[in-house]
């Protein structure tokens, strides 16, 4: 029998408050969670279709209007097209149900689709904010410093995008700055922001040179994915239209995500807004399909809700985890992979944070998504990226790791020898099988605090805002700049002053 109070002498040390667990891939164990019956999803795809009918989607590209009429879609005054209800299905069914993203590092290449789970950094907030320096415009220095954070966190495994908009940069050349700042400063898989079909190719040049390949290499390997938002309701913009076309004619990825908050650019009821996200997602797809055939897509769903005190966005809510669930059953009716969202409307490091996000969480990866976006750092439903959040988020999503990974019964998992050595009113702290999955028995959290009271007291109380604080410059402390071929790195700065000196880009979209 162990005897109570007793470790073993060879215990190893007790980790360290930023040790983190490796980076890994994730695959769902279990079949995702369903929100309605098959009858009632067929009743949504018909309703979608109908809309896709009778409605139409403005499609404000001529390019992609041409493209869909060629295809046998209908257009019967400047902007509106309209689709047979074959053509979409018949479409949609050319895109892949899984496929890889190439990383400048093959080591953190991912795979989208099937029951592979991915999360990405936050993107897009215009602005930043940590402890010290309060809330800001976004700026390069920030976004440097959150590009820096998000290679060194293991649970991101892509990155988002932008994830601060860096405001100090002219949108012209912002977006050749911004992707330099991402192929040097981490190795894992980037995003390029579709404003236009200039920078879908400026970006994805940079992404060529980043991992020395040719063009024929590129476009046989999927390396840069875009997100793909319709103006709900019911409308492509002409930038949105230009990155579906120019990714998939060069068989990059797409994610086509409509933002349909119900109450506001879409029906109020949870079913008339996933239909209208519907409806409109399967219209970026057929245009994905009809620019070319199997080309890489994401069904993407960010349906929520608005506070109808206020009009504000709403996130982490009951309403976002339903709209989730059926997204990802309509993306699996599909053969589609799915992208959802971790997301919340708090605008403090406080339980608020923590439980929306949970919930935005548990719906995506319930629901079945694949590419899990926002996954760590959003806060103030999009408005803010924080430092503190970031890290707090990581903790989150090592959780969700630990909750996928399979359990494992066999002789060794059923313990019974250790059962039997410990016996009754024993304790297993000092058991042979104990000692031996000392590190690996468990999720080890950076933020939460398991010690008992007395302990906590004894160490000033810290809360979770308080670890978050104090971790974040800890782990960029720990960052170490990912090597990059000399030859590619002389390349890639040639290529972004010459495109600099051109000036970039027009503004005008």
């Amino acid at each position: 029998m162990v005897r109570r109070g007793r470790r073993s002498r060879d215990a190893p040390e007790a980790p360290r408050p930023t040790d983190q667990p490796p980076f890994r891939l994730h695959r769902r164990p279990f079949e995702p969670t369903r929100a309605v019956s098959d009858d009632e999803l067929e009743a949504i795809h018909d309703a979608s279709l109908a809309v896709l009918r009778n409605v139409g989607i403005d499609v404000l590209d001529p390019d992609a209007r041409r493209l869909l009429v060629e295809a046998g879609a209908e257009s019967d005054d400047q902007v509106r097209i309209r689709f047979d209800p074959d053509l979409v299905v018949d479409q949609v069914a050319r895109a892949p149900s899984e496929f890889t993203l190439h990383a400048r590092n093959p080591a953190h290449d991912v795979t989208v689709g099937g029951d592979h789970v991915v999360f990405s950094a936050v993107a897009s907030p215009p602005n930043v904010s940590d402890e010290p320096g309060g809330r800001r415009q976004g700026n390069r220095v920030d976004f440097q410093n959150l590009v820096r954070l998000s290679h060194h966190l293991s649970a991101v495994q892509v990155h988002g995008g932008y994830p601060v908009e860096p405001a100090d940069l002219h949108p012209s050349v912002r977006h050749l700055h911004a992707t330099y700042d991402l192929l040097t400063l981490s190795d894992k898989v980037v995003n390029a922001y579709s404003l236009g079909a200039a920078r879908n190719r400026d970006c994805l040049e940079m992404v060529r040179i980043a991992r020395a390949l040719d063009d024929a290499t590129v476009d046989g390997e999927p390396s840069i994915f875009t997100i793909i938002n319709t103006s709900s309701p019911l409308r492509l913009d002409g930038p949105m239209c230009q990155g579906i076309v120019e990714f998939a004619r060069r068989n990059q990825v797409s994610v086509i995500t409509p933002f349909t908050l119900a109450g506001a650019m879409a029906p109020v009821t949870i079913a008339g807004a996933v239909t209208q996200q519907n409806a409109e997602a399967l219209a970026g797809i057929v245009l994905a399909q009809v620019a070319r055939p199997g080309a890489p897509v994401v069904y993407g769903g960010f349906t929520s809700n608005v506070d109808m005190r206020s009009g504000s966005p709403a996130f982490g809510t009951p309403e976002f985890m339903q709209s989730a669930l059926i997204g990802g059953q309509l993306a699996r009716r599909y053969g589609l992979p799915y992208r959802s969202s971790n997301v919340n409307a708090a605008n403090a490091i406080d339980a608020q944070a923590g439980y929306e996000s949970v919930f935005s969480l548990w719906g995506a990866v319930m629901g079945g998504a694949n590419l899990v976006f926002h996954g760590a750092g959003w806060m103030e439903g999009g408005l803010r990226a924080s430092f503190e959040k970031m890290v707090l988020d990581a903790d989150l999503l090592h959780m969700v790791a630990a909750f996928l990974q399979p359990i494992v019964v066999d002789d060794a998992t059923l313990a019974l020898d250790a059962i039997a050595e410990v016996g009754p009113g024993g304790h297993f702290f000092g058991a042979q099988h104990t000692q031996d999955r000392y590190r690996t028995a468990f999720h080890t959290p950076m933020i939460s605090d398991w010690r008992n009271y007395e302990s906590w007291l004894e160490a000033g109380s810290p809360t979770a805002r308080d670890r978050a604080i104090e971790l974040y410059p800890a782990l960029l402390a720990e960052y170490e700049q990912p090597p990059f071929d000399d030859d590619a790195l002389a390349e890639l700065e040639d290529f972004v002053a010459r495109r600099v000196a051109e000036g970039g880009v027009a503004t005008d979209y």
